[in-house]
């Protein structure tokens, strides 16, 4: 399929019909806590900036291909916007995610990965209401 293509699934493929906002909510606790998980797994051995980075990656995967085939089933995009915009959320998350973890060490130098963990999935939750806002406007377009 090229860029150019429309990405196109039916409703039906969609488990329930609740509202996109309840699956993109519920798609975002998981990968969230996956994130949690991968992040804090990973630190020890490669520190907290690469391993947030690292998290990010394989979240940012795993959850836009979530969003396309469940929370926005039957709507469209192009493959170029949907490409775009897992850049640019993997983009956006590793740079937040890094420049909160260096100011965080600015004022606590030695923080524990609870501290970490917790000001990560906090700066999560509000990256993730702006990227609800791209997905549904802008990537996921109604019929």
């Amino acid at each position: 399929m090229t860029t150019t293509q429309w990405i196109e699934r039916r409703p039906e493929h969609r488990p329930d019909a609740a509202h996109p906002a309840v699956w993109y909510v519920i798609a975002g606790v998981v990968t969230t806590g996956l994130q949690e998980l991968i992040f804090l797994g990973a630190r020890l051995l490669i520190g907290s900036v690469v391993a947030n980075v690292v998290a990010i990656a394989v979240t940012t995967l795993l959850n836009t291909e979530f969003q396309r085939r469940v929370t926005f089933a039957g709507m469209r995009t192009s493959a170029l916007r949907l490409h775009l915009q897992s850049a640019g959320t993997f983009a956006f998350y590793a740079s937040y995610g890094s420049l909160v973890l260096l100011s965080l060490q600015i004022f606590s130098p030695d923080p524990s990965a609870t501290l970490e963990a917790v000001v990560l999935a906090v700066t999560s939750m509000l990256g993730g209401i702006l990227r609800f806002v791209v997905l549904r406007w802008w990537v996921f377009t109604t019929r």
